[in-house]
């Protein structure tokens, strides 16, 4: 199949020659290979003129879902939810995964070449997709920074799941990328307190850095909370995200555990209090929301809440796409990984 530039059924002449790209595979338990391919997208569209040839800047890491993929821990029941927009290949290997990368538009439409353009894609350094699915990134905001788009994009619909109100006191337990952005954007709402948790007190830096107080272990030292919003994906912290609940107060689940069984205590005060126990998830948008919006509305307004400094910190190692099989286990695995990212050749061998 070559790239989808051009309209087969016409004959206005000859059709371009494939172009091919490198892309990541997980091919195992925390195992994976380089692989060469066409740089088709998935599924290939044929309209002349609809389509992009995006040579890739960055893509990122998103450590916690991307875990569950490369250690095999996507539950059978969840394998067509979970498939992200241009994967190839199915769960659990071997499978082209991944839906955080930045790039310049070599081939299209006038108006986008030269553009740089966030993608849902996994790691590949050329890549062919239709051009509705990708969207500008806005003047003034770093390439490298932009790779946080699917993340604040989760920030934005895990806040909008919890509903904070004027004034509330915000726990956020779990100072991962999700967990820093919700308290990031939470905190700007006006009068909110916002306290961010976590076991690892290196985290304490970038949360002061982003204007989060941060708290070390135990969240229930400090008053009931109006919102508490879990992103650890511990049970533990479930556990600590339940108890720091005030009287009539919203948890909300944004952690996703893959096939792991978690034990949720709701005895004690769980009914006494009336605590409300709810799931938060990327793909779909709030009831309360989705007569408004969308998910290209949605990723616009990620896009343009990036436009502060003070995010770089969120990106915690950038690292040669060459190296990304031997990195992906090493930063999975390190405790201190927040958002790791891969740079691409500045000029890829599939392109002139």
């Amino acid at each position: 199949m070559t790239a989808a530039f051009g309209d087969p059924d016409e004959a206005s002449g000859p059709q371009s020659s494939p172009t091919w790209a490198t892309a990541y595979w997980a091919t195992g338990p925390g195992k994976g290979e380089l692989r060469g391919e066409e740089a088709h997208g998935t599924p290939p569209t044929s309209r002349q003129g609809e389509d992009v040839l995006v040579q890739t800047l960055y893509s990122g890491l998103s450590r916690g879902t991307e875990a569950l993929v490369h250690h095999g821990r996507v539950p059978h029941s969840e394998h067509d939810r979970m498939r992200a927009p241009f994967q190839n290949g199915d769960f659990p290997f071997p499978v082209k995964y991944g839906y955080m990368a930045v790039g310049r538009v070599a081939k299209g439409p006038e108006r986008l070449i030269g553009r740089t353009v966030f993608c849902l894609h996994p790691h590949q350094d050329v890549f062919c997709v239709p051009s509705n699915a990708v969207t500008e990134i806005p003047d003034g905001i770093p390439a490298l920074r932009a790779v946080l788009a699917a993340n604040m994009e989760t920030a934005i619909n895990v806040l909008w799941d919890g509903r904070p109100s004027l004034g509330d006191r915000i726990t956020v337990i779990g100072a991962g990328v999700v967990g820093l952005l919700v308290g990031y954007l939470a905190a700007r709402i006006p009068g909110t307190d916002v306290t961010i948790v976590d076991i690892q007190e290196s985290r304490a830096e970038v949360a002061r850095a982003l204007g989060i107080a941060f708290r070390v272990g135990d969240p229930l030292t400090a008053p009931a909370s109006d919102l508490v919003i879990h992103t650890s994906s511990s049970p533990t912290g479930l556990a600590s995200a339940l108890k720091a609940a005030g009287p009539e107060a919203r948890i909300v689940e944004a952690s996703w555990y893959g096939n792991r069984e978690v034990k949720v205590e709701l005895g004690g005060a769980f009914h006494s209090q009336r605590l409300q126990l709810r799931s938060s998830q990327v793909g779909t948008i709030p009831p309360h929301q989705a007569p408004r919006w969308d998910h290209s509305r949605r990723l616009e307004l990620a896009l343009r809440l990036l436009a502060d400094d003070r995010l770089d910190a969120l990106i915690s190692s950038v690292d040669p796409f060459e190296q990304i099989v031997h990195r992906i286990p090493e930063r999975l695995a390190a405790a201190e990984t927040l958002c790791a990212a891969f740079a691409y050749p500045a000029t890829p061998s599939s392109l002139p």
